[in-house]
């Protein structure tokens, strides 16, 4: 691949960014060769004039359940039932991975070009990321983290999660995990939103302190960051403590959690898509109880109170959708940063910022990808007005390019009752 988009806009990715007009971006083989807006010689390259569209670094998803849609359910379905029926035999094993890699494919053409799984069905994240690297499907960049670690009666135990008693258990799971290459290890630390028994309890600590040190010790010792589902300020301080890497939506800081964030170096994951449904819609709509609905609110303020927090005190912010959870897709990245800008009160250009160089800087591919610079590989995707001006935009594509490959007015099939309910928080 030899080419060269002329008349392009560049919003490069920076924290600071600001619009580059009418340059022109030169594309060789999977690289960035260079990025200028002078009357130089392009023979040799095919030419693609972009006619003033906007282009702009490809989103970095940093966390993504791949094994569901996002599709909302009239009632609540058992994970672990569903799970241990749809693992039983080769045949639906396959299915599991058709599914999930249209959904990382799913990613792609909305502008993500680099995901995070954290929790998956036994080793399908990473077949799916051996299959794209080998270019035997088409697919986002992949930092696979397969199956989590849990507790029994722990968040996602036993469906998405191993269940261990233990503190060698614990070790023996990390490296179980590890078998498979994984990119990362995920921990499940508290409860969640619909763990939850009692009011304002939707992050109950699950994993002893003890297990979270093996677990962290172990992964390090092998070269994995730990990545955390957490959703109390008591689980958030345990985590840290304890050596986790990224606090996975996060909670209320105190203080002392601030300067664990510093000590540890670690980073907050913000995923506001997920807690949104819960808290803003209308109980007949979300179809959750009081219980739910008032827990939701918890996290929801949780995951905010965080990031300012963070923001404040320069600790690292990336963002990630959470998506597999009620109402959040596999092609709604742009919410998220659209939610960050409304709820957070970061500009344009700072969520674009997170989205994509602050979370390649988090998972430490930064010199790789995350802005449009040259020498960086081509993951960009081009839009037809500014998004520094309106982040929504971002909703439409006229083009996504991941790793020099051009994809030009991709599609995805959209839940339109999904957007509908979703549209009015934007």
């Amino acid at each position: 691949m030899k080419y060269v988009l002329i008349n392009a806009n560049i919003i490069d990715g920076n924290e600071n960014s600001t619009l580059k007009v009418n340059y022109k971006i030169l594309v060789e083989d999977n690289k960035i060769a260079d990025i200028f807006n002078d009357d130089r010689d392009l023979s040799g390259y095919e030419v693609i004039d972009l006619r003033g569209k906007y282009v702009m670094p490809g989103l970095i998803n940093l966390h993504v359940h791949l094994p569901s849609s996002g599709k909302p359910k009239k009632k609540q379905t058992d994970p672990v039932k569903l799970v241990k029926l749809l693992t039983r035999n080769a045949f639906l094993r396959h299915m599991v991975y058709m599914v999930c890699k249209k959904l990382a494919q799913t990613e792609l053409y909305s502008g993500v070009t680099t995901i995070r799984t954290v929790g998956g069905v036994l080793d399908v994240d990473t077949k799916i990321r051996n299959n794209i690297n080998d270019k035997k499907i088409i697919g986002p960049r992949i930092l696979a983290g397969n199956m989590a670690i849990s507790v029994p009666d722990g968040h996602m135990a036993n469906s998405l999660a191993y269940a261990v008693n233990s503190k060698e258990e614990a070790i023996e799971c990390v490296r179980k995990i590890a078998l498979d290459k994984p990119d990362l290890i995920k921990l499940m630390i508290t409860g969640g939103v619909l763990d939850a028994k009692v009011k304002g309890e939707p992050g109950v600590l699950k994993m002893s302190p003890e297990i979270v040190k093996a677990c962290c010790d172990e992964a390090h010792s092998l070269g994995y960051m730990v990545a955390a589902h957490v959703e109390s300020t008591e689980g958030v301080r345990v985590a840290l403590e304890n050596g986790v890497d990224t606090i996975e939506h996060g909670a209320t800081p105190t203080t002392e959690i601030i300067q664990l964030f510093k000590e540890r170096k670690a980073s907050h994951i913000v995923t506001i898509s997920p807690a949104l449904p819960f808290a803003l819609f209308d109980r007949s709509v979300s179809r959750v109880s009081e219980l739910e609905q008032y827990n939701g609110n918890v996290v929801f303020d949780g995951v905010l109170a965080c990031a300012k927090e963070a923001l404040k005190n320069n600790i690292p912010v990336g963002l990630g959708t959470d998506t597999g959870c009620p109402y959040v897709t596999h092609y709604d990245m742009w919410r998220e940063l659209n939610y960050f800008h409304k709820y957070v009160g970061v500009s344009a250009s700072f969520a674009i910022y997170s989205a994509t160089l602050s979370n390649a800087k988090i998972v430490g591919l930064d010199k790789e990808i995350g802005s449009v610079e040259k020498g960086k590989i081509a993951d960009m995707i081009v839009v037809d007005k500014n998004p520094l001006e309106d982040l929504t935009v971002l909703r439409k594509l006229y083009a996504v390019i991941k790793d020099g490959r051009i994809i030009k007015v991709p599609r995805v099939h959209k839940m339109k009752n999904v957007e509908r309910k979703l549209d009015r928080f934007i």
